[in-house]
């Protein structure tokens, strides 16, 4: 039977007897009792809302409340108003004394969730020092990797450069030794990336579950996350601004070059510095990104709800075929026809192509 309103007026707020009484406890400790609940209802909330597959938000627009105020619940700085308890109770679809006491069970009184042992799983704790060391890790990761992505798009560059000056007479080389020269680095800058790809992804491997499985998080590990991505929120949306900009712009140079000159080799160029624009704004992208992604990982929000996990397996390995796929094109396009100036944009394409690809992508996975 769920206890009165007055009950729980004498827990909540030190309005004293029968309720304390009847849990073996004085007046003198009542002020112990209290700050012992708060710690009980916030572990009770986070269960709740991670059973249920939601993010703070989504709890918060469900009470009418803000995120602020369930992030202060769930880390016991303030305790949810008696109308909010009852509120979340009949959500959760418990008790009220299952939320504020540690000894009861969920499934004592009338509201109870009907869901079989079979569904009930044992989810993975991930302590502080875990998600701290992850944090760290994607901190240190995530300028490499943006590096490792920037030398790839870069790695064209110079042969596309050498070939056009080449053509023109100005360097005074030939055509196969620009050619020959532009490979051999485009070759190198490949194998750079790849390598630092491969290094970074080894350190990542012992947190792969983060990327596919439901986890519970230990006593403040997800109020250090929220705060650390709130502090990151404003260089997160500065970056993805400037890049997003970029992108915008990269085209302006080979188009005014187009407009001025008729000169193959100032055409080129262009060409050149557009793909060191693209590589400024994807390193931006891919840095941030990366860091973001990793409190969105710990809080469970984001992409990386536990719906949403299911079927981030599939997009991974989806991706990894049309990226070597997209390499597969430009590299026999290249080699066969020898328009290193051209086949670049391979790149530009497959990237707008690749949004559509992900998102039929999801449409598939979410239909099955």
């Amino acid at each position: 039977m769920q206890p009165p309103v007055d009950k729980l007026k004498s827990v909540l707020y030190g309005l004293q007897p029968d309720f304390l009484i009847e849990w073996g406890c004085s007046i003198k400790e009542n002020h112990n009792l209290r700050g012992s609940m708060k710690m009980i209802l916030a572990d009770k909330i986070i269960e709740e809302r991670k059973r249920n597959g939601w993010s703070q938000e989504e709890l918060a627009e469900k009470l009418g409340v803000s995120r602020q105020s369930v992030s202060k619940w769930e880390s016991a700085q303030s305790i949810p108003d008696i109308t909010r308890i009852i509120q979340m109770a009949e959500l959760f679809g418990v008790t009220t004394d299952y939320l504020l006491k540690d000894s009861a069970s969920r499934n004592d009184g009338e509201q109870t969730i009907k869901e079989s042992v079979e569904t009930v799983k044992k989810l993975r704790t991930v302590s502080m020092e875990e998600a701290s060391e992850f944090i760290k890790m994607k901190e240190i990761n995530a300028p490499l990797i943006a590096f490792a992505v920037s030398l790839c798009i870069l790695a064209p560059v110079l042969l596309i450069v050498l070939s056009g000056f080449a053509d023109s007479g100005i360097l005074g080389i030939s055509e196969n030794l620009a050619g020959g020269l532009g490979i051999v680095v485009l070759l190198i800058m490949v194998a750079v990336g790849f390598f630092i790809f491969i290094s970074c992804r080894n350190r990542e491997k012992k947190y792969d579950f983060l990327n596919t499985e439901e986890i519970e998080t230990a006593y403040g590990v997800a109020q250090m996350a929220r705060e650390k991505k709130d502090k990151f929120a404003k260089t997160f949306n500065t970056n993805i601004s400037i890049g997003v900009v970029l992108c915008i712009l990269c085209s302006l140079p080979l188009l005014v070059s187009s407009f001025l000159t008729e000169k193959d080799y100032i055409y080129t160029a262009m060409a050149g510095l557009l793909l060191v624009i693209i590589a400024i704004a994807v390193n931006m992208f891919v840095r941030v990104g990366i860091i973001n992604s990793s409190y969105d990982k710990l809080l469970q929000e984001g992409d990386y709800t536990p719906d949403k996990k299911k079927s981030s397996i599939i997009e991974e390995k989806l991706s990894g075929i049309y990226w070597l796929i997209a390499v597969a094109i430009y590299l026999a396009w290249s080699f066969l026809t020898n328009k290193w100036g051209i086949t670049w944009v391979v790149w530009p394409v497959a990237g707008v192509l690749y949004g559509a690809f992900i998102s039929i992508a999801k449409l598939v996975t979410n239909e099955k």
